[in-house]
């Protein structure tokens, strides 16, 4: 599964730019869909994810994002059509050099009130409250892409300013993957500022 993604990323069609301290590489895959990445230039820790499925071929699909904020977190319409309001919680992901990060904010109970658990069956956390206030199922796709499951000893979370904050301590495997990635694109030529647009190519 590994060799999967690994292999996907090096057959990808690839552009990069350097803007304002980031790295920003876009991903063309076989299949139609389309990836979108931003790096820290001083770090090379991923700061933003976005996938754009291939859907339809009359139109391109909408981004959806796996890393960094969301598009339009105040102005999301969920599977039975309501609108969130800017009071709901919603999700915000965060890579850092040894972690996976996860800031569900807008959650107001006390500490008390939260557990998470890793879940190896339906290979995601799952975040619940013991009022039955709120109730999410979270994905690791980094777990996915190595061949992994969520392991609950390298679970941790706290809760401060509305905000439950989930950590996941990276396996090794990750981290390897990782750096195989990172040593794939300094094979990609980055174009100059400017020559690339909202919509690369």
């Amino acid at each position: 599964m590994a060799e999967d993604w690994l292999g996907s990323i090096r057959r990808a069609e690839k552009t990069g730019i350097i803007q304002n301290g980031k790295r920003k590489v876009h991903y063309k895959f076989s299949n139609g869909h389309e990836m979108a990445e931003e790096y820290s230039v001083d770090t090379n820790i991923l700061l933003r994810r976005a996938w754009r499925r291939k859907t339809d071929i009359r139109k391109p699909g909408e981004w959806e994002v796996e890393v960094g904020d969301p598009e339009h977190q105040f102005n999301n319409v969920d599977s039975i059509g309501l609108k969130e309001s800017s009071n709901c919680p919603y999700l915000v992901k965060r890579i850092t050099k040894t972690s996976l990060e996860w800031r569900i904010r807008n959650l107001p109970y006390p500490p008390e009130t939260y557990s998470v658990t890793a879940d190896s069956n339906e290979r995601c956390l799952v975040v619940r409250t013991t009022n039955k206030k709120y109730y999410k199922k979270i994905p690791v796709p980094e777990l996915d892409r190595v061949g992994m499951v969520p392991d609950q000893s390298l679970v941790d979370f706290s809760h401060k300013f509305n905000t439950l904050i989930i950590t996941y301590k990276k396996p090794e495997a990750v981290l390897q993957m990782e750096k195989k990635v990172i040593e794939e694109l300094k094979n990609v030529k980055d174009l100059k500022d400017g020559d690339l647009e909202c919509n690369p190519s």
